[in-house]
């Protein structure tokens, strides 16, 4: 599986950004399910949402709940990740993975990444 993220930039604070996640690879796209991490300086690349296997299931870590979107175009094998009224404390590098989505968003429960793309919040 091959994940490439687009979408990144800079955005000011209370703005939205939507972030997009395309899958490749002979690996049929509902066989697995795609995670979102961020990794800001300093820190340890956290969870941040995944949607499952086929779309089933849907999962947000507490900071991000009810301010972030996941959602998933089989069609299009991809998966986008919608951000809205960020906050400069969501500046960080944006990863999509792929492997087994679930409530604990876990690194290694991924087994594949993408090269990560920038997001960055001005106040």
């Amino acid at each position: 599986v091959q994940l490439v993220e687009s979408g990144g930039g800079l955005v000011q604070a209370g703005g939205s950004l939507t972030l997009s996640c395309a899958a490749s690879g002979s690996t049929p796209f509902g066989n697995y399910g795609i995670g979102w991490f961020r990794q800001a300086p300093g820190r340890e690349r956290e969870g941040v949402s995944c949607i499952g296997a086929a779309g089933s299931g849907t999962y947000y870590a507490d900071s991000v709940e009810g301010r972030f979107t996941i959602v998933s175009d089989s069609a299009k094998r991809k998966v986008y990740l919608q951000m809205h009224n960020l906050e400069p404390e969501d500046t960080a590098v944006y990863y999509c993975a792929a492997g087994a989505c679930g409530e604990i968003l876990k690194t290694f429960m991924y087994d594949y990444w993408g090269q990560g793309i920038q997001v960055t919040v001005s106040s």
